[in-house]
């Protein structure tokens, strides 16, 4: 055993979370705990791990929230990326946000479903110059020959739009919403002993239930 591993550890004991504290809706509670982690301001807030799976294989990665509506959670992304094949095979999906400077975790199981298509060019519009570039650019998850291949696409894409007033938004791009079932808020607290309440969805209403750490 890799004692510099198995020894790493934090006592947990900034605060606690009781069931009478949080808001009867999950969204509400959600951007209550988002409005402390950027007023603690920890650096982006927003990166949440997005975990997808198809053909009993579980894929993650780390994308960023850019919206909260009040039906769930809106990011952004290729369609045709590896994520997007996979949510477009099983639209049941998961989020986790960590905040260890405030020792919580919310962790998010639903269903993604895109977004309008004007929603999705109104957001690319906002987006900087190079990043609206960048959305033609890359083929997302695909293999390529080397670095020098996306700098030269880089170079092309940027002379083709050089004169346009403004850059399409590629069709091969856009926004999801994950639409939750479940939401579970997780406050750290001493001793392993971890207050952890989730909202799960029955019908139309929200059950607050306490999990065992």
């Amino acid at each position: 055993m890799d004692k510099r591993i198995s020894d790493l550890r934090l006592n947990y004991s900034k605060r606690q979370l009781d069931k009478q504290d949080l808001a009867s809706d999950p969204i509400a509670q959600f951007k209550l705990w988002f409005d402390e982690a950027l007023e603690t301001k920890i650096p982006e807030p927003n990166a949440m791990t997005l975990s997808t799976s198809v053909d009993h294989k579980v894929f993650s990665r780390i994308v960023l929230l850019k919206e909260i509506k009040e039906t769930g959670f809106v990011f952004f992304t290729n369609y045709e990326s590896a994520k997007g094949q996979q949510m477009a095979t099983n639209k049941n999906v998961a989020l986790c946000f960590l905040w260890k400077e405030i020792e919580r975790q919310v962790r998010i199981e639903g269903r993604v479903v895109k977004i309008s298509e004007a929603d999705s060019i109104a957001y690319a519009k906002s987006r900087p110059i190079t990043s609206q570039i960048g959305a033609w650019v890359s083929d997302q998850s695909q293999v390529i020959s080397s670095r020098v291949y996306i700098e030269d696409k880089l170079k092309e894409t940027a002379e083709r739009f050089k004169d346009k007033e403004e850059i399409p938004k590629p069709p091969h791009w856009g926004g999801y919403v994950v639409i939750p079932e479940l939401i579970e808020f997780w406050q750290g607290r001493p001793a392993r002993l971890h207050d952890r309440l989730q909202y799960r969805r029955e019908k139309e209403d929200w059950i607050i239930e306490r999990l065992s750490p």
